[in-house]
């Protein structure tokens, strides 16, 4: 499971005009803590980023799943609702999720959802999808045994 934050990073960036332009961009990175975060996250920038930049923000975001789709270009938020039924009452009772989907567009996205949730027995209803402005996800790809370690 990922335990993700999103980081911004503050930097210059060159324009298609030559200019250059202050720019705040969010990233998502899975992480212990958040000083592993900025630790993550500023390794994994630094290669894509010429001259300075800083994280400006870090804060925790509760993805339930995340569904990676390698020809998407975009990341899309989906707001779920898990119905279950309440045996003493016999009332529905719904419970919000967020999940992460990777797609190229929104019609994708919400296929991806459906394909997925189709694996479950779990009645759910789609709440909504969104693009987010997420411009990259950097999930844990290391050895477990080392960050079982840290």
């Amino acid at each position: 499971m990922y335990n993700w934050f999103e980081c911004k990073i503050k930097y210059d960036k060159m324009m298609e005009t030559g200019m250059q332009k202050s720019v705040t961009e969010p990233y998502l990175v899975d992480a212990l803590s958040f000083t592993e975060a900025e630790a993550r996250i500023i390794e994994e920038i630094r290669p894509f980023i010429s001259g300075d930049f800083s994280v400006s923000d870090i804060k925790r975001v509760k993805y339930a799943e995340s569904f990676f789709n390698e020809t998407g270009d975009r990341y899309y938020k989906a707001r779920l609702y898990f119905i279950t039924l309440d045996e003493k009452s016999g009332a529905e009772k719904k419970t919000a999720v967020n999940m992460l989907v990777q797609a190229s567009e929104l019609k994708e996205a919400v296929e991806i959802v459906e394909a997925e949730m189709k694996k479950t027995m779990i009645d759910y209803a789609i709440a909504s999808v969104a693009e987010t402005a997420i411009m990259d996800v950097f999930p844990y790809s290391g050895d477990s045994t080392a960050r079982e370690k840290e």
